[in-house]
């Protein structure tokens, strides 16, 4: 019987979503096949779709922030079972046997397999990923709300929790939107003491209500000057040239700038205060299996979720086009 996935795909750089069906063929021995019924809708999907990083192939089904219940077990499958609720991310498989995926880091694994690149992604009715990386999502997690966790939420809470965020951290999170609200209720959990750092003054209520301390605005300099030598950790968020030096500066000694959101200019910085106060720079993408099942546990426990705007799955290209305007507060979520 041949199975068909009906989604919505992309036939040229920077072209509308169609309606599109495929043959995914016979499904593999360490396969789930997945029946969606949410993928968030993340700023990766539309460089993907207008081709900016020149790696797209055409035509494809974007998406990979999915949540949906397995359908389908292949013959090697012992680790999920069909009608358990899973969600999926931005990786779909990875080789499983160099030193990265044998110490459980099998996002740096070199021949990792995105959900959306070189295969079609949760743009669709259905989907299909080696079980691994179908992770089981908590019963009080509401499938919405959990979608964006899978990229947006796993890119923030990975650096916090492998630089060793803690009760007696201080930490600053750089930009109040898809990422950085996710940021701010992840150091929360982790018991820091939070700053939120925007250059949208409005937001300052909403920041303080998503867990953090306090609120600075990046647009004043008097501002800036005085939270020189606060944060043991910055996580910058924004897809902005920043001041790069100020936030190096905001560091206290043995403090890190993580940056997980892509500036479109490369990052000048003085050695000298890095040097002196031995301080670093680091950058993190997504995270590990391992990581997106404790992510989902701890934001199951902690109460940690996307605020979305939900979208049918028919209405995508309405969604990516506000998307694109920066319109929507702050995850666009499609629905099945």
């Amino acid at each position: 019987m041949n199975v068909e996935i009906h989604g919505l795909a992309v036939h040229a750089a920077g072209a509308q979503l169609v309606p599109y069906r495929y043959e995914p063929g016979e499904l593999k021995a360490n396969e789930v096949e997945v029946k969606i019924s949410h993928c968030g809708i993340c700023h990766s999907d539309i460089h993907l779709i207008d081709n900016d990083w020149g790696i797209s192939k055409y035509p494809f089904v974007p998406g990979h922030e999915i949540v949906g219940t397995v359908s389908a077990v292949g013959s090697a499958v012992k680790d999920r079972k069909v009608g358990e609720r899973v969600g999926i991310g931005w990786q779909a498989d990875s080789c499983g046997i160099c030193e990265w995926c044998r110490q459980g880091d099998e996002h740096l694994c070199a021949q990792s397999q995105p959900t959306c690149v070189g295969r079609n992604g949760g743009y669709a009715d259905a989907v299909r990923v080696n079980s691994r990386f179908a992770i089981p999502v908590p019963e009080g997690l509401e499938s919405e709300t959990v979608a964006p966790l899978l990229c947006a939420g796993i890119t923030v809470y990975s650096p916090l929790r492998n630089h060793g965020v803690r009760p007696s951290s201080r930490v600053g999170v750089v930009g109040i939107g898809g990422l950085g609200h996710l940021g701010l209720q992840f150091a929360k959990a982790f018991g820091a003491e939070v700053t939120a750092l925007s250059t949208s003054k409005d937001k300052e209520a909403e920041a303080l209500g998503l867990g953090a301390d306090h609120f600075v605005n990046t647009r004043d300099t008097a501002d800036l000057k005085k939270i020189a030598g606060s944060f043991d950790f910055v996580l910058s968020t924004v897809s902005a040239d920043q001041d790069w030096q100020a936030l190096v500066n905001s560091l206290r000694p043995k403090g890190t700038l993580c940056v997980v959101g892509v500036p479109p200019s490369p990052i000048s910085l003085q050695a000298f205060p890095l040097i002196g106060g031995q301080k670093s720079v680091a950058g993190s993408p997504i995270g590990s299996p391992r990581d997106l099942h404790e992510m989902l546990d701890v934001a199951s426990r902690h109460g940690v979720k996307a605020i979305t705007e939900r979208f049918a799955m028919a209405k995508a290209n309405e969604a990516i086009a506000k998307v694109k305007k920066s319109k929507v507060r702050y995850r666009a979520v499609l629905a099945n």
